[in-house]
């Protein structure tokens, strides 16, 4: 079993920058591919970003392609979303889960973290 926990959300402005982190437990980390969703308040959970086992391989939903950036550091069992211009339609709750193999679909993924919250004001 994997625990995780997110932090480093927070409040921006509007073309700000946030990296949220997301600590892993457990010896098996680097077996899981990892990825980010968000889900805004009256809005399903949405894919984000999903990075490989090795991190070699990234995958990004067209909302955030080219702003954010996943990565992840086996060594420290954490996963990383650095985000850059942030914009008034990405504040959300945002989670990371692991995942067997790379995936868009949430309903694949294995473990859930309780998410961090990110606001942008304009």
């Amino acid at each position: 079993q994997v625990q995780l926990v997110e932090s480093g959300g927070g409040s921006v402005q509007a073309g700000g920058s946030l990296r949220l982190s997301c600590a892993a437990s457990g010896r098996t980390f680097s077996s899981y591919a990892m990825g980010w969703f968000r889900q805004a308040p009256g809005k399903e959970r949405e894919f984000v970003g999903t990075i490989s086992q090795s991190g070699g391989n990234t995958y990004y939903a067209d909302s955030v392609k080219g702003r954010f950036t996943i990565s992840r550091d086996n060594a420290k069992n954490k996963v990383f979303l650095q985000m850059n211009s942030l914009t008034p339609e990405d504040p959300a709750l945002y989670s990371c889960a692991a995942v067997s193999s790379l995936s868009i679909a949430r309903y694949e993924y294995l473990y859930w973290g309780q998410g961090t919250q990110v606001t942008v004001s304009s």
